[in-house]
């Protein structure tokens, strides 16, 4: 009788135990957040400031004279966020952002010769979707069907003949800053079209810049020729895979390198996050400085492989939740993000990175913030 007691016993402590192992696996880290900080309230706050602020990026004055990048990432982030919040003046405003485009303000479309030009195909695709004009989706499949076509533009030079020679796109020149640029304008043409070529296109580039650039510790060097673990660089790197793996099929030959490449940086970013949940301007470099755009960048893609089911919930749920609830806390008054690094060419010189500009509100930053607002609001 005592046997069979302590037998049964051990049963329930066991089962007791099951039950809170379990239950701690499958807690959802990323579902609540205190008042102030859920993503729609930040998503919120970062996408009216876009508004209020975006006739500056396309006026006259703006320098250089065409939608920069980081206005594109920023604007995109925008719509996705009114798509998800069913935002329909977001989604008005946002769209009538776009019509000085096509008068008074043409050129200030970049022209697509050069990856951080053509990403701006991504704006268009994302207001076909929400608008089903068919000017938008015309415009942007000719921005992505010249990324693959044959060398033009003022920044051709022989590499541009080898990569589309060898099919791959003639704007690519390894900066590990392509692989969102490319695999952005890429994917979103598949999503728009269903074409299955863009698709290929953008994992075909993707597995190019992991066999060439990946090091051993899952981390990306600025250049083949600057040999340092640049914040932001790898955070474009981070994103860019991420978008790529929530798309491909498990059946596509290019999956399981990109999933590899994936989950070998996440892996690493895990080791390098600080104890507040921040990302540094130079990844391995504890001193330097708290960066706010990699950091958004990495936490996107923690957030996502989280809720994808690539990543572990119980070891990057807590981590992406404390870079979330960290990040938002280099928010200011103005809804401006600071510890923003500026633009950065690559440079083989260490102390370069460490005294690059920390800006305030830059766009850079700005948009990744959306980014993760998003992928919290998200499902998967």
């Amino acid at each position: 009788m005592k046997k069979q007691f302590l037998t049964s016993a051990c049963l329930l402590l066991f089962c007791f135990f099951c039950s809170i192992v379990n239950a701690q696996k499958n807690k959802n880290y990323l579902k609540t957040f205190p008042e102030g900080s859920t993503p729609q309230e930040i998503g919120k706050r970062i996408a009216d400031h876009f508004v209020t602020t975006v006739n500056k990026f396309i006026g006259e004055n703006q320098r250089p004279h065409y939608i920069h990048y980081p206005i594109t990432c920023t604007w995109f982030g925008a719509l996705e966020f009114a798509k998800l919040t069913n935002d329909k003046n977001l989604k008005s405003e946002l769209a009538n952002a776009y019509t000085p485009l096509e008068g008074e303000r043409k050129s200030m479309v970049p022209k697509p010769d050069h990856v951080d030009n053509a990403v701006f195909g991504i704006v268009p695709f994302a207001l076909f979707r929400q608008t089903k004009e068919k000017k938008y989706l015309e415009f942007a499949t000719d921005y992505a069907d010249k990324q693959w076509d044959k060398p033009f533009g003022k920044h051709v030079n022989p590499s541009s003949y080898y990569y589309y020679n060898n099919g791959l796109s003639f704007e690519t020149r390894m900066w590990i800053d392509d692989m969102y640029m490319i695999t952005a304008l890429q994917t979103q043409a598949f999503i728009t079209t269903g074409n299955k070529k863009y698709l290929d296109r953008a994992a075909k580039e993707m597995v190019h810049y992991l066999d060439s650039l990946q090091q051993p510790n899952g981390l990306f060097y600025h250049a083949p020729d600057v040999p340092f673990y640049w914040g932001r660089g790898n955070g474009w790197m981070a994103v860019g895979m991420t978008e790529v793996l929530r798309l491909l099929p498990k059946n596509h030959p290019d999956r399981q390198a990109v999933m590899e490449g994936y989950k070998k940086m996440m892996a690493s970013l895990l080791k390098y996050q600080d104890q507040k949940g921040m990302w540094h301007q130079l990844i391995d470099d504890p001193n330097a400085w708290e960066e706010t755009s990699s950091t958004g960048m990495f936490t996107y893609a923690f957030i996502t492989g989280v809720k994808a089911g690539w990543l572990d919930n119980n070891s990057y749920g807590p981590a992406a939740r404390k870079a979330w609830l960290a990040l938002i806390t280099f928010i200011n008054a103005n809804n401006d993000i600071t510890n923003v690094c500026e633009g950065t060419n690559k440079k083989n010189d260490h102390q370069y990175y460490l005294d690059r500009k920390q800006n305030t509100g830059d766009l850079h930053g700005q948009a990744p913030l959306l980014w993760c607002a998003n992928a919290l609001m998200r499902k998967k």
